[in-house]
């Protein structure tokens, strides 16, 4: 059913699919929402791989877009979607089929395409999906190129190819095997993991091939779990947000680590042989220490997030380096590494870059990074998490129906905020936003007394969710 005109309505309505669209399609990361809902509805998504399309054609003379998925049941929908959107401007697409997100960027620059785009929701499950674009070196997209790409979406101001100028589809059948040799690329000829004992979660996402194949393959005995995706398991109570599972077949089978992925693998949760649980900023803390003895960390510096535990920072500084911090996104991490000229940087939630030889988190390579120090230092992974002291941090979530109402115009929840953050002074830091992939906001309380920072976590999540209720906005 079409909508109709109404004064009420300031946002531009499009008659031909029934859309009101909104000001901005793009996230933190990418596009992302419910599958056939909008914006990753196939109308959309037709229209947006139209737009992409269109915005590389203009810019090269032999465009080629790489598609890239992971598990999801959507994935087919909005494959073919986004593709036949990309042929219809004259542009080709070349299909990867399911391979982690780092693999479509590290295949974008190595097969010298124009793009490359996955179609992934990362963490979320399986309801959910959404799409990254990769510019032909591999990095993400930045803002202003994701405003271009809305404003072309709304006003269709691209041209249709006809004839043989339309663009053709091709396949890409070896795209896991060039992906494992990168990796295996990563790691130095004179090491091995012979000896190694691995338990891998795959969280039954991209990773559940080329993961365990890369371990193998350099040595190690790996043992695998939810590497069976069906279309609808995906995270599902598996991966990075529940490192429980690799932390109980870690102690099982009496390995040395275990590693978890996500949906995409550009995330990695580690834990070590008594089962002990590793986040981004630990892993973080570990390879720039040992990146730093060696006079291989750029400036000295790591680039982290507002939301890395400033243990990371004191570990720094007692190494001789520093942290400098960027807004919530591995994007915004990579785009300070380039600004700044680091070469190393990410996470807490364990996005983790290695600039020199990637341009995106990379969970597979990550972790063999995180091995190589281990080999290197000749210690155990349960030695280098003692490494890195975290102080101690709370996180709790609100689920919200949008995130139009900026948290500062909520009067009492900001005086609170206000006077939380005076009474932690110098002992800790207080973070409220919005999240980026999802509809929630996010509260983040750091201190030194876990009861008291839980406390006021506790009490901020309150007051915002009264604050929006009065406002009619609270599920």
């Amino acid at each position: 059913m079409l909508l109709r005109e109404s004064s009420s309505l300031s946002a531009p309505i499009d008659f031909r699919l029934g859309y009101m669209f909104q000001d901005k399609i793009f996230g933190t990361d990418g596009v992302r929402g419910q599958a056939n809902c909008y914006p990753m509805s196939p109308d959309v998504v037709l229209r947006l791989g139209q737009a992409i399309g269109w915005h590389f054609k203009r810019r090269c003379n032999w465009p080629r877009i790489l598609v890239g998925k992971d598990t999801r049941r959507s994935g087919y929908m909005l494959e073919q979607s986004l593709c036949a959107g990309i042929l219809s401007v004259g542009v080709d697409a070349h299909l990867l089929g399911p391979l982690p997100t780092p693999g479509v960027a590290y295949l974008t620059q190595g097969m010298r395409a124009t793009a490359g785009i996955v179609i992934s929701a990362s963490h979320n499950l399986y309801e959910d999906n959404g799409i990254k674009v990769f510019d032909c070196n591999g990095f993400k997209l930045s803002d202003q190129v994701e405003h271009e790409l809305d404003e072309s979406v709304r006003r269709q101001d691209y041209q249709l190819a006809a004839g043989a100028e339309i663009g053709k589809a091709l396949r890409i059948d070896d795209a896991i095997g060039q992906y494992a040799v990168f990796l295996k690329e990563q790691f130095p000829r004179n090491m091995t993991l012979e000896g190694f004992r691995v338990v891998i979660d795959c969280a039954n996402g991209a990773g559940y091939r080329v993961a365990p194949k890369v371990f193998r393959e350099l040595g190690a005995e790996v043992i695998v779990i939810a590497d069976q995706p069906n279309g609808r398991n995906i995270n599902l109570n598996c991966g990075t947000v529940h490192p429980s599972n690799i932390s109980c077949e870690v102690t099982n089978h009496k390995a040395d680590f275990g590693l978890a992925l996500d949906g995409d693998a550009d995330r990695l949760t580690m834990v070590d042989d008594k089962g002990q649980y590793i986040d981004g900023d630990v892993i973080m803390g570990v390879c720039a220490r040992h990146l730093l003895t060696g006079d291989n960390l750029a400036k000295k510096t790591v680039v982290a997030t507002v939301m890395s535990n400033s243990g990371l920072e004191r570990t720094l500084r007692s190494a001789g380096g520093r942290l400098v911090r960027t807004r919530v996104g591995d994007r915004y991490v990579v785009e300070e590494m380039s600004r700044g000229g680091f070469n190393f940087g990410g996470e807490k939630s364990g996005h983790i870059v290695h600039r020199d030889c990637s341009t995106t988190g990379d969970g597979i390579l990550a972790a063999l990074k995180f091995v190589e120090v281990a080999i290197a230092r000749e210690r155990s992974v349960a030695e280098l998490r003692k490494e890195v002291e975290l102080l101690p941090q709370v996180h709790e979530d609100l689920n919200v129906p949008h995130k139009k109402i900026p948290l500062t115009e909520l009067t009492e929840f900001t005086s609170l905020l206000q006077a939380t953050e005076e009474k932690l002074a110098d002992r800790g830091r207080v973070v409220v936003r919005y999240s980026g992939t999802e509809n929630k906001a996010r509260v983040m309380i750091e201190g030194e007394d876990q009861q008291e920072i839980k406390m006021m976590a506790g009490a901020l999540i309150a007051v915002l969710r009264a604050g929006l209720e009065q406002l009619g906005c609270q599920k």
